[in-house]
């Protein structure tokens, strides 16, 4: 049985790195949705610090919502604990404090990945140059995940890690959502016009899910879109795969440790849940109430695995 200490460090290291790259998608989104914007800027980039998590940390430490500095606060700044250096340092502490749980491609992988972005990121990024630059985050990490995938045993250890990415990228999707329908759509009389299905379609590039998303779906409706980002079990960044991950994760650890805990129960209802929904039930009942809901419960989870498995 893993030290709760190591299983801490597996968890905490793919829950940054993913974390890095989903802070790349969540700009993304913004900026996309930007070129949509019937408002001023600065109550777009609002919205996605909101979305973030990270609003409050941005006012105290900056407080003016142009584009370059929201960008640089979500991208390089030292003070936000979510940029996405701030998440690379932290996922390199972890993955060195668990060196030897770690094959050594993946520990390469990590480190060259930190050391790329510590130079993509050693200044400002200008606005023209954005796109690029978080195409190189979201291939970086890529390149992790696909070390970890192709060279791990599959033991404790990858479930532990596994755990970890499926808790945030669950998250993320749920914020990535959040911001489209509740926070940037202008008014309730936008649904349905081309404004509405333009945003719909820049979230599903965002999540690099549009190509597949024609492959499930014939009709880019706002239903379509959050059936396929939210019920879809196929998509890998929908929740409900995510939960299918996580209690896959959760599964083999019982078995390993012959001990089930209260995460397991949370994580089953949860998928319960999400089974049970159908996209008309969760619109009726309203999606960022959904959402919201969602990601409180998400956390809860996590901290309830973090407790469970002694992480400390």
């Amino acid at each position: 049985m893993l030290l709760g200490r190591t299983a801490n460090g597996l968890y905490w290291m793919s829950r940054y790195i993913e974390r890095a790259e989903n802070m790349a998608r969540l700009i993304d989104t913004g900026l996309r949705l930007a070129l949509t914007q019937t408002s001023a800027a600065a109550d777009e980039w609002m919205s996605v610090m909101r979305s973030a998590g990270v609003s409050q940390a941005f006012d105290e430490s900056v407080g003016s919502y142009d584009a370059d500095a929201v960008i640089d606060f979500l991208l390089r700044d030292p003070k936000n604990p979510s940029s996405v250096m701030t998440c690379m340092e932290n996922a390199r502490q972890n993955g060195r404090m668990v060196r030897t749980a770690l094959t050594r491609e993946v520990w390469e992988s990590v480190n060259e990945a930190w050391m790329a972005l510590r130079r993509l990121l050693r200044h400002p990024v200008d606005e023209r140059e954005l796109p690029q630059v978080l195409e190189i985050i979201k291939r970086e990490t890529a390149l992790i995940r696909g070390s970890f995938q192709g060279t791990m045993l599959r033991n404790d250890i990858f479930d532990f890690a596994r755990l970890g990415t499926m808790i945030e990228r669950a998250d993320n999707t749920a914020r990535i959502l959040d911001v489209k329908y509740y926070v940037l759509l202008p008014s309730v009389h936008w649904v349905g016009t081309s404004l509405d299905n333009h945003q719909w379609h820049a979230i599903l590039r965002s999540v690099s899910a549009q190509r597949s998303f024609r492959w499930s779906y014939g009709d880019y409706t706002a239903a379509n879109i959050a059936d396929y980002l939210i019920l879809n079990r196929r998509l890998p960044r929908s929740l409900a795969y995510c939960y299918l991950g996580i209690n896959e994760a959760l599964g083999f650890l019982a078995d390993e440790y012959d001990v089930r805990h209260p995460c397991h129960d949370i994580a089953q209802a949860q998928s319960k849940k999400l089974r049970g929904l159908s996209i008309a039930d969760i619109f009726e009942t309203g999606l960022h109430e959904f959402l919201s809901d969602f990601i409180r419960a998400n956390a809860r989870l996590g901290d309830q695995i973090m407790t469970d498995y002694r992480f400390h």
